[in-house]
């Protein structure tokens, strides 16, 4: 298996890719983290295939850790689906009203989200590293959606992807202390004595900043597969070197 489908009906597709030991570079979709980029391009040529999709739908972005949104266009249609150099620069989040654009992003233990509006044709991705949840992205794109385009929390649907548990993913104090900070974060953390480590549950805390920005917690659905625990996850934290899961979603 190479794609785990959350999404698929008439309006909406999304998903996400898995490692495969059976393809070049385990089905690693990220040009940023590969020895052979040619390898990622033919992996992505195959889920372009298996999506009935042209790769140049793809728009993805250069992701930094960082707080930052942006509208993809039609005119962005292509952008980073071939090359690390055209994707959109310092961005962690993208949403677009577009037809036939899939927007993708990469992750290996961060929590990935998908979000959709189906009456508005809203669609959107997120990376929310453990970073990305401590500076609140999910809230600054559920604020920016809702002042500026009008969208109606009530009505979005979101989707939290694989990442890892909050049995592996333990910190430090100072980590600890940041999640603390954000004041809503305390039910999903707790501290084990023997390895003196924190340990803290991102996906839930992300589910969290979805739900105080208006999203019913009926309309937030969770894969808890760890990408630590399972063959078929990329991981970060277990490995440096691997590769990276996309995250995907698209209008027909």
């Amino acid at each position: 298996m190479t794609t785990k489908l959350y999404i698929d009906h008439d309006f909406i597709q999304a998903g996400i890719t898995l490692k495969n030991e059976q393809i070049p570079d385990n089905n690693n979709m990220a040009l940023h983290c590969c020895d052979l980029p040619q390898e990622v391009l033919m992996n992505r040529q195959r889920l372009a295939k298996s999506l009935q999709i042209d790769l140049q739908q793809l728009v993805v972005a250069n992701q930094t850790h960082s707080a930052t949104i942006y509208k993809v266009v039609d005119t962005d249609k292509g952008r980073g689906a071939l090359s690390v150099k055209d994707a959109i620069a310092d961005t962690d989040a993208l949403y677009t009203f577009e037809k036939n654009i899939m927007l993708g992003i990469f992750t290996a233990d961060c929590v990935p989200v998908i979000f959709h509006e189906p009456s508005r044709g809203l669609i959107g991705v997120i990376h929310s590293g453990w970073q990305g949840t401590i500076q609140e992205i999910s809230s600054a794109v559920m604020h920016h959606l809702i002042t500026i385009e009008q969208i109606d929390p009530q009505l979005l649907h979101v989707h939290l992807g694989r990442a890892l548990s909050q049995d592996k993913f333990e910190v430090d104090y100072d980590v600890f202390e940041k999640f603390e900070a954000l004041g809503y974060a305390e039910p999903f953390m707790y501290y084990k004595e023997e390895t003196d480590k924190y340990h803290i549950d991102n996906q839930l805390v992300v589910k969290r900043q979805f739900e105080r920005a208006g999203v019913p917690s009926t309309q937030i659905t969770v894969d808890a597969t760890c990408t630590f625990l399972h063959d078929d996850g990329f991981s970060y934290r277990q490995n440096r070197a691997d590769g990276r899961h996309m995250t995907f979603i698209r209008r027909k």
